[in-house]
């Protein structure tokens, strides 16, 4: 594939004359961006969406051999969304269904049981059967997979004024999640997401979402240990550049927020649609808005969801990464390890080599979470922590910043960090990387080894104990959560 200096740092920055930075370099010394002739976007990219109703059309065109039937029934209970830029781009047809992003897009078949699959392929085989009477079925289904993890309705609202803070989470005490009502969807669905409950019964209390930017400030400035806050979702990079605005620029400057260090921005938009930075309407002022967070004195990171090197490797999504740099911000990379898609260490050792390059930090690999489907996606503890080291042994220092693999569970964020015989018992090695109380960090603690566990609930305490040692205050900020006196990050505040 022939390549072409296409533009330098300087023309980029000409292009775009709000940033002011480049971390790092002089443009006039920056290296030129490298891009394939046929993949130069000369004109913006329209976006063209994609839902459960364009299976079988896409199915047709792409890959005619797959029945979707099934696809369609796996549909009706998990989200689907696509794009143009997913579908024509990243999406390997000629190896579908194994192709690790049809996996990572397409509701396979597999992620229901036998049972489950077998009702809703009758359910939309039959004629005439009403769209209410589907999704019921559907609904059924979902109830059973544990939509909400983690005590994530129960355990991390936070409490303003006797009002649950709804739309908001703070679980660990320096860090509050905000999850904005324009922002409660993706430029495409990823079939593992844990959250996939928020995008099958849009309007419904299955959504975390909110628009009270005011009560938000007004909860930041009352708990000065909060330092972190996450714009979440959804994706909140769906918004255009002037919504996003509106709930970002009233924290800046500010002493009521001054507090506050940094600002994240949670996104799957780098890997699914990296126009939105380059190319789309909007580019320019969202790039601006990052600038101004940096002026302000503030920090913004783009916490940025890669689950394959192919979202890494399209030109247009190297193109938006280096024009985030350029404006001080940073990005962060994390993803789960999930199964059919990135479990192997070359994979990740891959992803992080690619992120690297490209100025971004590797920051978490994740556990799958004990949602959805579960079953269809997740890999075994010790695999994981096999593939975890190994992936880091054969990458360089300034790639091994990574955390994992972590469990994202009720408690907190619990690491494996190592297995390890101890006084001849065979044990998992733990540590939380965050946790509802800050003090557990401190501590490692043990588990039998479990060759087939996959989540916390399934280990078991080595060494004769009877629990882990943070399971009864658990339990106590648990009981005091579920009594509304608050969530567990106030209660270290």
């Amino acid at each position: 594939m022939a390549l072409c200096k296409v533009r330098s740092y300087k023309a980029l920055a000409r292009s775009f004359p709000g940033l002011t930075r480049y971390t790092g370099r002089s443009y006039a010394t920056a290296p030129p961006l490298v891009v394939p002739h046929e993949r130069i976007e000369e004109h913006p990219r329209a976006f063209r969406l994609y839902t459960k109703s364009h299976i079988a059309t896409l199915f047709e065109r792409y890959a005619p051999r797959l029945d979707p039937t099934s696809y369609l029934a796996a549909a009706q209970v998990f989200p689907m969304r696509a794009n143009n830029y997913v579908v024509e781009d990243l999406i390997d047809w000629s190896n579908v269904p194994a192709d690790p992003i049809f996996q990572l897009v397409f509701p396979q078949p597999a992620m229901l049981s036998h049972h489950d699959l077998d009702s809703m392929v009758s359910a939309v085989s039959q004629v005439g059967l009403s769209k209410v009477s589907l999704r019921e079925k559907a609904e059924k289904i979902r109830a059973t997979l544990n939509p909400h993890p983690a005590g994530q309705k129960e355990e991390n609202v936070p409490i303003l004024h006797d009002q649950e803070m709804l739309g908001t989470q703070h679980k660990y005490r320096e860090t509050i999640l905000f999850f904005p009502t324009e922002g409660q969807y993706c430029h495409s669905f990823c079939t593992y997401c844990f959250r996939w409950a928020q995008f099958t019964s849009v309007g419904s209390e299955q959504q975390f979402q909110s628009k009270e930017v005011k009560h938000l400030k007004r909860y930041i400035s009352q708990h000065p240990r909060v330092k972190d806050l996450l714009f979440t979702g959804g994706d909140p990079l769906v918004m255009s550049s002037r919504t996003l605005r509106s709930y970002i620029s009233p924290l800046l400057n500010s002493s009521d927020t001054q507090h506050l260090n940094t600002i994240r921005l949670g996104t799957k938009s780098l890997a699914y649609w990296p126009y939105r930075f380059s190319s789309d309407p909007d580019s320019r002022s969202l790039l601006q808005l990052f600038s101004e967070i940096v002026d302000s004195g503030k920090h913004i990171t783009i916490q940025a969801h890669f689950t394959h090197p192919r979202e890494l490797e399209h030109p247009a999504a190297q193109k938006a990464m280096r024009l985030i740099n350029m404006t001080g911000a940073q990005i962060r990379c994390q993803g789960p390890l999930i199964r059919g898609i990135n479990d192997d260490p070359s994979t990740w050792a891959r992803m992080w080599d690619l992120q690297t390059r490209l100025g971004a930090v590797p920051y978490y690999m994740f556990v799958e979470r004990d949602t959805g489907a579960k079953d269809y996606f997740s890999v075994p503890l010790a695999s994981a922590y096999s593939i975890f080291s190994s992936a880091v042994a054969s990458v360089p220092g300034t790639a091994r910043t990574a955390r994992g693999p972590s469990m994202s569970a009720s408690p907190g964020k619990i690491g494996i960090v190592g297995i390890e015989e101890i006084s001849g018992e065979r044990v998992f090695a733990l540590k939380f990387f965050q946790a509802r109380n800050p003090a557990w960090t401190e501590r490692l603690f043990f588990a039998k080894f479990d060759a087939r566990a996959t989540w916390l609930d399934e280990l078991k305490p080595a060494f004769g104990e009877s629990n882990f040692f943070f399971e009864q205050e658990y339990c106590d900020i648990s009981a005091k959560t579920g009594n509304r006196q608050g969530s567990s990050g106030q209660f270290f505040n």
